[in-house]
């Protein structure tokens, strides 16, 4: 596979000039963002640079203050239809099964009614997507969380979104787990053709799944830097530039977070992952 991927036609999300407040202070300022057909872009930064926020606004769930977005070449008034949402705990209804989950996406008053049969094969698309096929009558107490978060990305897969939102969906999740998410997530954008916007404050997980990194700071919120990941997948299997576009990462967060440890950038890259929850 080839490194970055090219995506031709219209946004899909489009974001100029947002701006955003709570209580009277200023969150969010200045963010400009587009988000192309079938592409991962991701909102890297430390917990508190409006990250989850910014993600809210985009998907309709507040309202900005400033600015303008435009979903599928159209004014955003409230979430789209094309559009689902992800987050970090799975969210499932204990009282449904892993099929009656998933179909409960497809209820919600802004999407469209569907023909019974129909909404059957929705369903039954997007269990076999994130490999769920055997576990269609079982209840989320008899799920893992990575099984749980799998239901989660069915639930949205069955709305056939054209812009998946993910907020941080797979920091509550072990190591081994959350890599094989990651590679789902990136399978399921070739074979769905969704483009996805994604939130972590893990550079690693960015590195591995984006097509585009954009880099979030200051008070209020601001996109301080962007990066496209020319590394072909799997992003692992080339160490040397993963660890050369970590440290350019690590460089422009120095340039901001004074108290970023030097130990986070050491050339010989002995840490697995960084976390950027420590920086403030």
């Amino acid at each position: 596979m080839s490194g970055v991927t090219l995506h031709q036609g219209a946004p899909v999300l489009e974001a100029c000039g947002i701006g955003f407040s709570y209580a009277g202070k200023p969150v969010l300022t200045g963010i400009d963002l587009v988000v192309r057909p079938r592409e991962i872009v991701c909102l890297l930064g430390a917990s508190g640079c409006g990250k989850s926020t910014l993600l809210k606004v985009l998907a309709g769930l507040s309202n900005a203050g400033d600015g303008e977005r435009r979903f599928l070449g159209e004014p955003m008034s409230g979430p789209h239809p094309r559009s689902a949402l992800v987050f970090q705990q799975a969210g499932l209804l204990p009282w449904l099964d892993v099929a009656g989950n998933i179909g409960f996406g497809l209820d919600f008053k802004h999407q469209p009614a569907l023909p019974a049969e129909q909404r059957r094969r929705r369903v039954a698309q997007a269990i076999e997507a994130v490999g769920l096929g055997e576990h269609a009558r079982a209840f989320p107490a008899q799920l893992s969380g990575g099984m749980a978060q799998r239901v989660a990305i069915a639930r949205a897969l069955a709305r056939q979104p054209a812009l998946l939102f993910a907020d941080e969906p797979f920091s509550a999740l072990d190591a081994i787990t959350r890599a094989e998410m990651q590679v789902l997530l990136t399978e399921l954008v070739q074979r769905w053709h969704t483009a996805v916007l994604l939130v972590t404050h893990d550079i690693d997980e960015a590195i591995l799944t984006a097509d585009r990194i954009l880099l979030m700071s200051g008070s209020p919120g601001r996109i301080l830097h962007e990066w496209e990941v020319p590394i072909p997948r799997p992003r692992d299997a080339d160490p040397q530039a993963f660890a050369e576009l970590k440290l350019d990462i690590l460089a422009a967060l120095r340039q901001h977070h004074a108290n970023l440890p030097q130990t986070a950038s050491s050339e010989n890259n002995n840490e697995t992952r960084t976390s950027l929850d420590h920086v403030r």
